[in-house]
């Protein structure tokens, strides 16, 4: 792998991460108590974020300059 390829992965990978961890954050307010909250509906809704990240990611992203 050349190496903007690396830094696109890595980019790519932290805004992926970032944005799994802050729809996990947004799902699992919506709950009015802890224990009302549905953990598979989370982790569904947190996947698919990270999925739509990196193919969003697949249009450029300006902290890689090609």
């Amino acid at each position: 792998m050349n190496e903007y390829g690396k830094k696109w992965l890595r980019a790519a990978g932290i805004r992926a991460v970032k944005t799994v961890a802050q729809t996990a954050a947004a799902t699992i307010g919506t709950a009015a108590v802890l224990g009302a909250v549905d953990w598979v509906q989370v982790a569904s809704a947190a996947v698919l974020a990270g999925i739509l990240s990196l193919l969003t990611s697949l249009a450029g992203l300006p902290e890689v300059p090609q």
